[in-house]
């Protein structure tokens, strides 16, 4: 077995964990900040939206793709000089087409604009296509995008509500959900990639992931739960964190398994082809998986933790494990000569006296004096026989 599948049996058996509730106000703290500047790059910066978002001219063109497709045609728009033109996004669709997206155009630089890329591409500008999006076009894929979110959420909230039949689960997850989503759209405002139909889908997915995980997380927590109010060995926080630590390095192994080929993606996308649906899929995929992984091992847990700590009934249990606690701490720092509940009094201080003599003749290495059988209680008071010596006995 490998060290971390070593370390991995030994947190599910429970030899060894960490506190991750325990140290909950720490992580908090830290999704906080995240959150802070992620809404802070968001409302300075702002999304750069795509052409599918904000309007803009769309050309198509049937060329033979090469290595260096991509920036002769950029070259080659950015050369006409039109205005607001800005930074055109070019792409190759297999290898016989390329695309470039553009800021919406004036009707005489459109035509600028197609003569440019029919120059380059080699031939005659009627072959290359175009069209118009409008905002009002983008807008609507907007407000469906924000539509699909709502729905999804409410979803989750019913489904994990049914499965668990629990509220506050429901409320750990979505509250976990929120946090990842704000995260990665701050990234998007900071990073200033293009924010696209493909970052849409990217972001959805991670949501699935992201919840896929701490179902599998709260699904511990139920069975370790299970009957909790009726014991007194453990708190609701004592067996969360069990449960957790029993998942940490299932989850552990599989956001490192899903970041791998995602992070190859990302890479190809942004340093060899640059722009298009790859690079902004990736990136939401790649911050989006890593985040989910945080917030279903620290943040959601502890979440659901702290709400079901409020309840009276694990209120009591708080304070009933609180006792016991207190009961062995006080038993396990008790001396060794303390007399026993229901011995006489004084036994101790016997026993010790007794012990004495014993201890002086072990460390002078001389004969143990020899000990009298204690009394029974019954024979207190009744005068004993004496032994005869062996030389006058049967006379």
């Amino acid at each position: 077995m490998s060290k971390l599948g070593q370390i991995g049996a030994k947190l599910h058996r429970g030899e060894v964990s960490y506190d991750f509730i325990g140290h909950r106000k720490l992580w908090f703290g830290i999704s906080i900040a995240l959150v802070v500047i992620s809404l802070g790059g968001l409302f300075a910066r702002g999304l750069a939206l795509g052409i599918e978002f904000k309007g803009g001219v769309e050309y198509e063109a049937k060329v033979k793709v090469t290595d260096s497709t991509v920036q002769d045609f950029g070259d080659a728009v950015k050369a006409t000089n039109a205005k607001d033109l800005g930074d055109p996004v070019v792409t190759t669709i297999n290898d016989e087409k390329v695309r470039v997206q553009t800021k919406p155009l004036a009707q005489a630089d459109i035509g600028t604009v197609r003569a440019a890329i029919a120059k380059e591409a080699g031939i005659p500008a009627e072959q290359v296509t175009s069209q118009q999006i409008g905002a009002s076009w983008g807008q609507q894929i907007a407000d469906k995008a924000i539509l699909a979110l709502i729905v999804f959420l409410v979803l989750v909230f019913g489904v994990i509500w049914v499965y668990f039949r629990e509220a506050k689960a429901s409320m750990a997850a979505i509250i976990a959900l929120v946090h990842d989503v704000t995260i990665t759209v701050g990234v998007y405002a900071l990073i200033g990639f293009d924010v696209t139909p493909a970052t849409v889908i990217g972001v959805l997915t991670i949501l699935g992931y992201s919840l896929y995980d701490t179902v599998v997380v709260f699904d511990k927590v139920r069975e370790n739960t299970r009957g909790i109010t009726g014991s007194n060995r453990y708190t609701y926080s004592d067996a969360t964190n069990l449960a957790v630590n029993q998942t940490v390095v299932r989850s552990i192994n599989t956001t490192v398994t899903a970041l791998l080929p995602v992070g190859a993606i990302l890479v190809v996308g942004t340093v060899v082809l640059g722009t298009g649906p790859l690079k902004d899929l990736s990136l939401a995929l790649f911050v989006g998986i890593a985040v989910g992984a945080y917030s279903s091992i620290f943040i959601a847990p502890s979440l659901l933790a702290v709400f079901k700590e409020r309840e009276p009934g694990m209120q009591a249990l708080n304070k009933r494990v609180t006792a016991k606690k207190a009961q062995l701490a006080a038993a396990a720092a008790a001396p060794v000569g303390v007399a026993t509940v229901g011995a006489p009094a004084g036994a101790a201080a016997r026993s010790d006296v007794q012990d004495t003599p014993r201890k002086a003749d072990r460390a002078t290495g001389a004969a143990p004096a020899p000990s009298s059988r204690p009394m029974k209680a019954a024979a207190a008071g009744r005068p004993q026989p004496t032994r005869k010596p062996r030389s006058k006995r049967g006379k």
